[in-house]
């Protein structure tokens, strides 16, 4: 039975990558580097910061690094005042309140962002628990943080489903053993059923999530009414 939905935030409650990336491409320009939507697809999204700069801009202390990513999460928070979260996403908050199940946040997001978002988006109560990837050994895609999820919530991998939008998020989710649909806010559908997702959706309103959900939520009459 499903007992628990864990959610990623950037990309799959809310759609922030074109944020983001029009964050990245003007704080690299201070460094003459340009990137199109390709290279942030396969450098920067999904990651913490501390590796993307490392990667980018090897050239940075660890303090210098730390203060460029400050300065474009920054500008982030600057140019997204007016968040909206997917289609969909409220009527599943419902839908779990209802159904009594847990709900966990699992984010790579740094700190200062997550409390600007779920400000903005108005769901600073909408979580039993929020594990930072920052907080953890490791972030994603290191499995560390759905870890600490389901044993925050007290429940087993079996008794989840994860949502997540990037593949370092879904290769998080699914090396926890966790169920785990791809939200298709930011990458191909079939590239997420590719690297693990066993099935991919655009936003919460898609009919196979509910079917899914429901399934998993109301008994088998069958199989009850076999064994009367």
């Amino acid at each position: 039975m499903l007992a628990a939905i864990l959610f990623d935030l950037d990309g799959t409650i809310v759609n922030t990558d074109p944020i983001h990336y029009q964050a990245w491409q003007e704080m690299l320009l201070i460094y003459s580097i340009e990137i199109d939507e390709t290279f942030y697809k396969s450098r920067i999204s999904g990651r913490l910061n501390p590796l993307i700069v490392k990667d980018i801009l090897p050239q940075l202390s660890t303090v210098e690094g730390q203060q460029f990513a400050d300065e474009k999460e920054a500008l982030f928070r600057k140019l997204a005042p007016h968040l909206k979260p997917l289609s969909g996403f409220s009527e599943l908050l419902a839908w779990t309140e209802i159904h009594q199940l847990k709900r966990a946040l699992v984010t790579n997001a740094p700190r200062l962002n997550v409390e600007f978002m779920l400000e903005v988006l108005g769901i600073k109560e909408a979580f039993h628990t929020v594990v930072l990837g920052d907080d953890c050994i490791a972030g994603k895609p290191d499995p560390a943080p759905y870890q600490v999820a389901l044993n925050k919530l007290g429940i087993n991998a079996e008794e989840a489903i994860a949502l997540e939008d990037s593949p370092s998020g879904i290769w998080a989710a699914v090396s926890a053993g966790i169920r785990t649909i791809g939200i298709a806010s930011t990458h191909d559908p079939q590239l997420l059923e590719e690297i693990g997702a066993f099935m991919a959706i655009p936003d919460f309103t898609d009919l196979q999530l509910w079917t899914l959900l429901n399934s998993l939520i109301e008994p088998d009459l069958s199989a009850i009414a076999s064994n009367l």
